[in-house]
């Protein structure tokens, strides 16, 4: 990138983002929809080389589909049945899940990365690698961004996604209050040295004790292994295929002859969230905003989730047509699920306890879940598809997302692509007016709705439900500023 383009003082960028993992790659498309011009640094100068697989929730598969990139995703993932995310509880999936993707796609997170990047630089935006944020100063105007090579640049605004250790949020000075980790697991990928029955019922037998350790098969001969670690973990270098073979003979009476390793990790419980998300023009999105532990595969959901939820707003900031509150609610909205994501992680762990009490806890939460409701609400905990975002009184419906519906022109989340809102309106009589320039307009008597019409904004939440344009025209100014024309 021409070195003009970063002179000192100069506004060369709308948008500065620190970190290019799956939250910053999305946040910056999300931005780019909107003509924002978005740098993306990372510190990192090249892709993650260790497959790791993650788990994309429904929410999340919903927000792919809106956007156009479901497809790709879906080409290099595996479809998993949408049980046994709350604390490993393996129940029947539940009824009624109401969304056209109510399935678990397994991915490995560098695919998920590279779609995402390619989706934002083919949009525009710009990606720089080899370089992190070391200092910032913000003033009336904008951000001005110090680099590790000693370069600096300046922005409108700047988001830290740039992890659990966030550095922009360190600069901010913002609080990361919660519990230090208590308890450290193992986790990696590798191959096995015994035959799969052996392993599926040396397996089943350990974990009737031991909810913390699993050995599954992943495909292409690799299993997925789960152990607790000895000890703390806090500093310590990455696990060793022997510490592996240590801890499996400690917990399962034999290291089921492990080798060849994907990758290997070991991850703690601490749990934290971020005391404010935005200072000024400096916000934070994803891990940088909250950690939490593994259970229930919510982490990179969560900030996909957020970026999804910053990027319209920040980018209406930007452009100048946002009301005056909007960007606050991007903390409102998302700081509370954040927090209860938290709060069922610390349970989830707890039901992994081996502690007497803690397995008596599970055994109750275990019956409880052969309640349909029971079984179905935590599933929608866990894939985030029960959110309702308190936009005031209303229908139920309005601050919850809507699924996936039939209309005229074919699927609903087709229309949401480039990132505006949507009226759609069953009876054919109202208008998006003066904010047409923001907001889609469709007409469909026919569409699979119950309800006269619905404003949608452009991450699928319902903003408002009802047949007068007095008072559609009260929420649209609310959410997209004043009407042009």
């Amino acid at each position: 990138m021409d070195s003009e383009q970063f002179t000192a003082g100069q506004t060369s960028f709308d948008v500065i983002i620190a970190g290019c993992g799956p939250t910053g790659a999305l946040l910056a498309a999300e931005l780019r929809l909107h003509d924002v011009r978005v740098l993306v640094l990372e510190k990192e100068t090249e892709p993650a080389s260790y497959v790791r697989i993650v788990g994309l929730h429904m929410r999340s598969l919903e927000l792919m589909a809106m956007r156009g990139l479901l497809d790709r995703l879906l080409a290099h993932g595996r479809r998993r049945p949408a049980r046994g995310f709350f604390a490993a509880i393996d129940k029947p999936v539940p009824q009624g899940l109401d969304s056209a993707h109510a399935y678990l796609l397994g991915i490995p997170q560098p695919v998920v990365v590279r779609l995402l990047e390619e989706h934002a630089t083919g949009l525009g935006a710009r990606v720089r690698r080899g370089v992190a944020v070391t200092g910032l100063e913000q003033d009336g105007e904008g951000v001005t961004v110090e680099l590790s090579d000693g370069e600096r640049l300046r922005a409108r605004c700047l988001v830290g996604c740039d992890g659990g250790r966030s550095t922009v949020r360190k600069l901010l000075g913002v609080g990361f209050p919660g519990e230090p980790s208590r308890t450290w697991t193992l986790m990696g990928e590798m191959e096995v040295g015994v035959p799969q029955e052996e392993v599926a019922a040396k397996a089943a037998e350990v974990r009737e004790a031991q909810q913390r350790f699993w050995l599954r098969p992943f495909g292409a001969g690799s299993y997925s292994v789960v152990v607790p670690a000895a000890g703390k973990g806090e500093g310590a270098a990455p696990p060793t295929v022997e510490e592996f073979r240590q801890q499996l003979r400690a917990v399962a009476g034999t290291d089921f002859g492990v080798h060849s390793p994907r990758w290997v990790s070991r991850f703690g419980d601490a749990t934290r969230l971020a005391e404010r998300y935005r200072v000024g023009r400096v916000l934070l999105a994803g891990d940088a905003a909250h950690i939490h532990p593994p259970t229930g595969g919510q982490g990179l959901n969560l900030g996909l989730q957020d970026a999804f939820n910053l990027g319209w707003k920040l980018a209406a900031q930007i452009r100048g047509w946002a009301p005056e509150t909007l960007l606050d609610t991007y903390e409102a909205e998302r700081r509370p699920v954040a927090a209860d994501v938290l709060d069922n992680t610390r349970a989830q762990m707890e039901l992994l306890s081996t502690a007497p009490g803690a397995r008596a806890v599970r055994r109750l939460v275990s019956r409880l879940m052969d309640f349909d409701e029971v079984n179905r609400h935590l599933v929608e905990t866990i894939t985030a598809t029960g959110i309702r975002y308190d936009f005031g009184a209303g229908p139920d419906l309005v601050g919850r997302r809507l699924p996936d519906l039939d209309v005229g022109q074919g699927r609903l989340y087709d229309l949401l692509r480039h990132g505006r809102g949507l009226l759609l309106d069953r009876t054919a009589r109202l208008t998006a007016g003066g904010w047409s320039d923001r907001v889609d307009h469709l007409a469909d008597p026919s569409a699979a709705l119950d309800a006269p019409c619905v404003l949608l904004r452009p991450d699928g939440h319902v903003a408002w439900i009802g047949d007068d344009q007095r008072d559609l025209d009260a929420q649209l100014a609310r959410w997209f500023g004043v009407p042009t024309g």
